[in-house]
């Protein structure tokens, strides 16, 4: 349904996708010999951690032996009273001794492993010794299964279970599916439960620096010493900070930190390891721009692959349909936000490697569809169709809606969609481009001057010049007014805007304003690359 599809968690390793979500069976999809050749099946499991969900104990009839003190014993009854439902169950003894049934020989003869050692290896009397039982496989259809699934230094990580949301465990190393504690070896599987003042439901689970938790209480992490690994001995779960994270919006890893939403959704904040204070710290990335994030639902981060671009962090919003868009260059302080919007709603991103892909809604003709979309560069507008030489274009699925026509790189007059089709008034020769039209627009800070008399905000201001330098652009307002990017001459009609670099500059722009403000806005689909800009200001101070 589509309430478990919020909630799924997944893991990579190599050809294997691991998907859990806390009412299915965890399941593997793996993919073979080449693209088209894929299985998905439910994981069996070597072993399942199990707990005590129900504790009962029972004084069988008879005496037990032990063949040894410690590690792997045998134990044999003077009468039957082992069942293959005492597997998974524990042996105490006294004076002393506890013991896990990993094997059912015989009614008389059993299998386990020592968590506490024998006295010896003499029998044990009746009365001395109790059969402790009530534990069952930690998820199951009737517990509920795994919410959070990573991978880290070898072992295979599960944070939360529906009936035990709070604890996290983790597989032998390199045995992803063996869960077994056995005898507490260095390699074997682990378990530890966040026990603290508040609940502590686990949302997420990554590996990073360490391996760190999320839960709707707080931020913690399993601490390391230098290179040591993590080990059933070392394995306990320390605090970091106590804002919780928001559940089903997975968090996503920087080379800084890792990124999460707050559990109301209010704001996006960075989880890092600080050389300081030799601990993590919460900094919050939305402290001024917070009004972007309207219930967020779904999040997504495009990695930066060259050295002039930055990380590109995107947040689709449930209440308006919106897209919250943070370019991030944490190593320098860069937090640039944007926000954009479509023709419909955003409803779902993701990123593959380079390229971003969205679910978008749109209503066409009074009908809702559902889109799958992905953010092409060389596009100039939304839910484009593309093609060479033609003299009209199948737009289907934008029935009726008007579009924005591009002819060999020429801008023609918009049209609406009739009959899933727009004619041209004229044919393309070499390309045309059919969609829906966006204004993009970008506003400065208000001006702070700095006079000699000092920092002046309170007095009205004029900004009377604007250089703005541009990178193959062919259109741009500056405060409404159309900068020109076309020479005049002979043979320009019908034919593409020239690509200018360099800078453009706009004199003598009236008014007075307390702010001071420049807005740079593009309301055609043409290209525009905006470097950056110079401009004066006009006070009653001067100039």
């Amino acid at each position: 349904t589509g309430a478990i599809v919020e909630k799924m968690c997944w893991v990579q390793s190599a050809d294997t996708l691991i998907v859990v979500q806390e009412d299915l069976a965890p399941i593997k999809i793996v993919r073979g010999a080449g693209d088209s050749n894929w299985t998905a099946s439910a994981i069996t499991f070597d072993s399942i951690p199990k707990y005590d969900y129900v504790p009962a104990s029972s004084n069988p009839a008879g005496t037990i032996t032990p063949n040894k003190v410690s590690g792997n014993v045998q134990i044999t009854a003077s009468s039957g009273v082992f069942s293959a439902s005492h597997v998974g169950q524990y042996i105490n003894a006294s004076p002393q001794g506890r013991a896990k049934i990993v094997q059912r020989v015989s009614s008389t003869v059993v299998k386990v492993v020592t968590e506490f050692p024998f006295f010896d290896t003499s029998a044990i009397a009746n009365g001395n010794w109790e059969l402790e039982t009530g534990y069952e496989d930690v998820w199951s259809a009737t517990r509920g299964y795994p919410r959070t699934v990573t991978f880290h230094e070898g072992r295979l990580f599960f944070g939360g279970v529906k009936s035990r949301p709070s604890t996290v465990f983790g597989s032998k190393v390199g045995l992803f599916f063996d869960f077994d504690p056995e005898e507490g070896l260095e390699d074997d599987a682990l378990e530890a439960t966040l026990d603290t003042s508040t609940f502590n439901s686990i949302v997420d689970i990554t590996s990073g620096r360490d391996l760190q938790i999320f839960t709707t209480g707080g931020e913690f992490y399993v601490p390391q010493q230098g290179l040591d690994p993590i080990t059933p001995l070392n394995f306990f779960i320390r605090t970091a900070t106590r804002n919780g994270a928001k559940e089903n919006v997975r968090v996503q890893q920087l080379e800084t930190g890792t990124l999460f939403l707050q559990r109301q959704g209010k704001s996006l904040s960075e989880f890092a390891f600080t050389d300081t204070s030799l601990s993590y710290i919460t900094t919050k990335v939305s402290l001024l721009n917070g009004h972007l994030l309207k219930n967020p639902t779904n999040i997504a981060l495009r990695k930066s692959v060259a050295t002039d671009e930055n990380d590109l962090l995107l947040i689709t919003n449930a209440d308006d349909g919106t897209m919250a868009v943070y370019s991030l260059l944490r190593s320098q302080n860069v937090i640039a936000p944007s926000e954009w919007n479509t023709d419909g709603s955003y409803l779902d991103v993701g990123v593959d490697i380079t390229t971003i892909y969205t679910v978008v809604k749109r209503t066409i003709n009074s009908t809702d569809y559902y889109f799958l979309e992905y953010f092409d560069d060389d596009m100039l507008v939304d839910s484009a169709v593309i093609g060479t030489a033609a003299s009209s274009a199948t737009v289907a699925h934008l029935d009726t809606a008007t579009v924005d026509i591009i002819l060999d790189g020429a801008v023609q007059t918009q049209q609406a969609v009739s009959s899933n089709t727009v004619t041209f008034a004229r044919a393309s020769s070499s390309s045309f481009q059919v969609g829906l039209p966006f204004t993009t627009k970008a506003v400065t800070m208000p001006v702070e001057l700095r006079l000699a008399v000092g920092t002046r905000l309170g007095f009205k201001k004029r900004i009377v010049e604007v250089n703005a330098l541009v990178l193959n652009s062919q259109h741009m307002k500056i405060n409404g007014t159309n900068i020109p990017f076309r020479d005049l001459g002979s043979g320009i009609l019908d034919a593409e805007v020239p690509s200018f670099t360099g800078t453009k500059t706009l004199h003598g722009i009236l008014g007075y304003t307390d702010e001071g403000k420049i807005t740079i806005e593009q309301d055609v689909p043409l290209k525009l690359t905006l470097l950056g800009m110079e401009y004066k200001v006009a006070t009653h101070q001067g100039t």
